[in-house]
């Protein structure tokens, strides 16, 4: 007869002894140590390298006869037990979490591979973060969604051409749980749409100490539309782009109160998140009996927007019309206008051909916004500051704190014993003095050596298995494939280069003169091999023919293993790279790149940096610690200054790299040069980079500070919030009303000398405001060759009389230099309960 089937659900139990192994696997602490992840492998090493070392795929796929050899493996149950006693004393430690509590809002994460909910820098450096939050104990919950088919994964043709693939994640394979009541029914959030509410699932991943919830739509409460939402990062129209950032921030926030909690900070990573400031404002009027404006007053000091986006065009951006389909109903539930909600994500609110800004809105919800480096911070306040007329961009309160990295997750195995000796017992504990990192100049040399070289060698062996992978090898034929793995060898200079592929991160600079690139690489003396690697985004067409013509020229006979691209990249192969080469190389076009975190990867692993000044390498290059190409442009025009970079970075290669690298001693078969170059990278540069040091800086200047403020203006029933909020509507009443009487400023020939004070004098008719709600100032500024402001000098004048609403400010100063200046007038708000300027952004010039 006909085959009749049943579908049987077999469920793995594990034996009691092996019990920890399912406990690990649902906690991604075991992803940042080394011994749990040891452990995974030695479960099943062939499993564990098919599942991609996802630990949930190992236990669901080993055999019952391997457990119950494992449970009578009494190595391998000492070594679960040693892992398990150091998870559980990690664990406890979480109870003794402080306040504030900060929620941490971010469209991906980048936490490991076997969890795909991120594609690039922002994931990977939420995902460092997170974990460092938990190394720290810092009282943090992260949000974002959760994506069925997350990234794509990379594949090559024989002609390079880059094929994106997209493989449907289990979620039952992650480490992701779902969160249900207490009567163990799933709990979920709602998010209005057009005629109809969309419903998401809340999953929870548990981060080493902290918690990471995650929103689902994929499911059958919702229609092919809404359940598409969370299928790709990224992906398909505006419209739908839409939908993802009011699922992340309305139904983010949304989530947070489902499970209990109330963060006291609202951290924006990127303004994809910033609609969480309007889900707040929703609760502060309609629940809490607030006015719109003291809301804003709570809301904007508890929130932070950190922005990465170097350029005005990647900000997201959504046409008027679109957000009156989605968001039509909002100012009516709270009682405002919509010119008003507008004019949170716009300049101008009455331009209805102005697109709403989700930077411009995460700005407006947000006491405080920084880059995240120091380049990148004066680069967003230029950004910014059509947000604030009146005030020239370096006087903006946009400050920075610079990305960092997870020193346990890209660190690789071999160097950490050798660095913990050196740095000391304080640095195990994540609160220690970056200048244990000096402990590494007391190595011998020849450690650091055959530690270099022994990670050469296994990032050599981690390529040719990957070439030797049909799946992974289609750009190269066989033959190529033979030839490569005679070339590429552990004795050369190896440099490496492997990021998304933009185009403004000018991947082919290199490749700008063949023959001068050839005789580098073939050098007799001193070869040189280069390896790529890296992601362009499929909708990036120009990404895509970089990869593809880094491909072409590396099939050339000439360059055949000397110049490689490895398929596939992913968080494994990033890590094997920062961790084998011995440069990493970065020629950003200046300055687009806002940090840039693989350069500070490599060197936690004494891989020298060679790069732009751009990013963080403006303040982690120390010379005799990696090199550098100057950060000022010296043309205009691009193909000439490409021109000349490739022309200085050629001969920085054959001038100092690798003569350096081949100076080697006869009688010790060491460079010691060269070895001073990684110990001064390890002690001067990486110390400065890793998400600890970046965690601290948040903590120090926007977490602890913030959190304090929100206590004052919420003391004795929002005291304070309600006084600013009354004295900025009284101030933004009346200052149209503010008269000038008389002002003096000096003329192109005033003489401005120690002994002839410049005197200065404004008096104002201040209507009905008070004397001391107006400050009156003097600026000061030059201007540079290519015709742009900077401030020298700001100098405030003293209120000193005061009748009938007549105030006179006046004030001698005396000058700092002499030469050219433009001097102006300007009076503003004024009151010391504002935490800067930019909070209430009136002024006027005179």
């Amino acid at each position: 007869g006909t085959p009749s089937w049943r579908s049987v659900m077999i469920t793995r139990h594990l034996p009691e002894e092996l019990s920890g192994l399912e406990k690990l696997c649902h906690n991604l602490w075991w992803c940042w140590n080394d011994e749990a992840k040891a452990l995974f492998k030695s479960v099943d090493k062939d499993i564990w390298h098919r599942s991609g070392h996802n630990p949930m795929e190992i236990l669901d796929k080993v055999s019952i006869k391997r457990y119950m050899e494992l449970a009578k493996d009494q190595e391998f149950l000492a070594r679960l037990a040693k892992v398990m006693d150091e998870f559980n004393a990690y664990m406890a430690k979480k109870s003794e979490r402080t306040e504030p509590s900060i929620g941490y809002f971010c469209m991906e994460y980048g936490l490991d591979t076997s969890l795909k909910i991120y594609s690039g820098g922002l994931g990977i450096l939420a995902g460092d973060y997170l974990k460092e939050t938990s190394d720290m104990n810092v009282n943090l919950v992260g949000v974002g969604l959760f994506y069925r088919y997350g990234y794509f994964n990379q594949r090559l043709t024989p002609q390079g051409n880059q094929v994106a693939e997209y493989q449907a994640q289990d979620f039952i394979k992650t480490p992701a749980e779902p969160v249900q009541d207490e009567n163990g029914v799933w709990k979920t959030i709602k998010v209005a749409l057009p005629g109809r509410d969309m419903s998401a699932r809340i999953w929870k991943v548990a981060v080493g100490r902290t918690d990471l919830y995650l929103l689902d739509t994929d499911y059958e409460d919702n229609i092919p539309e809404d359940r598409q939402v969370t299928h790709q990062l990224y992906g398909g129209d505006w419209e739908n782009r839409l939908k993802q950032e009011l699922l992340l921030g309305l139904g983010g926030v949304r989530a947070l109160r489902a499970l209990g909690l109330h963060p006291t900070i609202y951290h924006y990573n990127e303004g994809h998140a910033a609609f969480a400031g309007l889900e707040r404002l929703r609760e502060y009027m309609q629940e809490g009996h607030l006015s719109f404006d003291e809301s804003m007053e709570l809301i904007r000091a508890t929130g932070l927007f950190t922005t990465h986006t170097p350029v005005p065009a990647g900000h997201d951006a959504f046409e008027e019309g679109l957000l009156g389909k989605y968001l039509g109903y909002f100012p009516q539930s709270v009682g405002i206008d919509w010119r008003t909600m507008m004019s949170l994500g716009k300049i101008n609110p009455d331009n209805h051909d102005e697109k709403f800004s989700m930077s411009v809105l995460a700005a407006n919800m947000s006491q405080n916004v920084n880059g995240v480096s120091k380049l990148h911070g004066e680069v967003s306040q230029h950004i910014f500051a059509n947000m604030y007329p009146g005030y020239l961009p370096e006087e903006l309160y946009i400050s920075y704190v610079t990305n960092g990295v997870h020193y346990s997750t890209w660190t690789a195995r071999d160097w950490k014993p050798v660095q913990a000796k050196a740095f000391g017992p304080e640095f195990k504990t994540s609160h220690y003095d970056k200048k244990c990192f000096e402990g590494i100049y007391n190595v011998p040399d020849k450690e650091i050596w055959d530690t270099r070289r022994l990670l050469k060698r296994e990032l050599i062996k981690a390529i040719n298995e990957r070439l030797s992978d049909p799946a992974q090898s289609a750009h190269y034929t066989p033959s190529q494939i033979v030839t490569i793995k005679e070339n590429l060898r552990d004795d050369v200079l190896t440099i490496g280069f492997a990021r998304r592929f933009a185009t403004y991160k000018r991947a082919t600079l290199l490749f700008s003169d063949l023959d001068r690139l050839d005789a580098i690489v073939n050098d007799p003396e001193r070869p040189v091999q280069f390896i790529f690697a890296g992601k362009a985004h499929p909708a990036d067409g120009a990404g895509q023919d970089l990869i593809k013509q880094i491909v072409e020229i590396s099939k050339q006979e000439r360059f055949l293993g000397k110049i490689v691209f490895v398929a596939g990249y992913d968080i494994t192969l990033a890590k094997r790279l920062v961790q084998g080469v011995d440069v990493w190389l970065n020629n950003p076009t200046r300055p687009q790149e806002a940090s840039g975190t693989s350069g500070e990867k490599a060197a936690m692993n004494g891989v020298m940096h060679f790069s732009v000044l751009d990013g963080w390498w403006v303040e982690g290059y120390k010379e005799g610690a990696g090199w550098a190409l100057p950060l000022e442009k010296t043309y205009d025009d691009p193909n000439y200054q490409n021109e000349l970079d490739a022309s200085t970075i050629y001969a920085t290669i054959e001038n100092e790299i690798a003569e350096i690298y081949y100076d080697v001693d006869k009688a010790t078969g060491l460079s010691t040069r060269w070895i001073s170059y990684i110990k001064n990278t390890i002690a001067q540069v990486a110390c400065n980079f890793t998400t600890n040091r970046m965690l601290t800086d948040y903590c120090e200047q926007y977490y602890e500070p913030q959190a304090r403020r929100f206590s004052e203006l919420t003391a004795d029933n929002c005291k304070v919030a309600r006084e600013i909020a009354q004295w900025k509507e009284t101030v933004r009443g009346e200052w149209s009303n503010i008269r000038i009487i008389s002002y003096t400023q000096p003329d192109a020939s005033y003489v401005l000398s120690p002994n002839n004070p410049l005197k200065s004098e404004v008096v104002l008719d201040l209507g009905r405001l008070r004397p001391e709600d107006i400050g009156v100032e003097i600026i000061f500024s030059s201007s540079d060759s290519k015709g742009r402001t900077h401030l020298q000098n700001v100098v405030e004048l003293e209120m000193k009389h005061y009748e009938n609403g007549i105030a006179t400010y006046s004030a001698d100063i005396l000058p700092e230099r002499s030469g050219m200046f433009q001097v102006g007038l300007r009076y503003f708000p004024k009151n010391a309960k504002l935490p800067h300027r930019q909070d209430f952004p009136l002024v006027k010039w005179l």
